[in-house]
């Protein structure tokens, strides 16, 4: 397959892509969001639990 057959292709499909509107790209952004929040968030509290543990038995 050559270059240009490639990029039609892919110009083709990208046609029949179904984007989210304003609305649904919105609540998806806050989704996206709240979740990266809270997985930190949490990842933050394991970290400092492992650190007082393991500050705990090596000082």
């Amino acid at each position: 397959m050559n270059l240009v057959a490639f990029f039609k292709n892919v110009t083709r499909e990208m046609k029949k892509v179904s984007w989210p509107k304003g609305q649904e790209l919105t609540k998806y952004t806050i989704t996206v969001v709240t979740t990266v929040v809270f997985v930190t968030a949490f990842f933050a509290v394991v970290d400092l639990g492992i650190t007082q543990i393991l500050n705990l038995f090596f000082e």
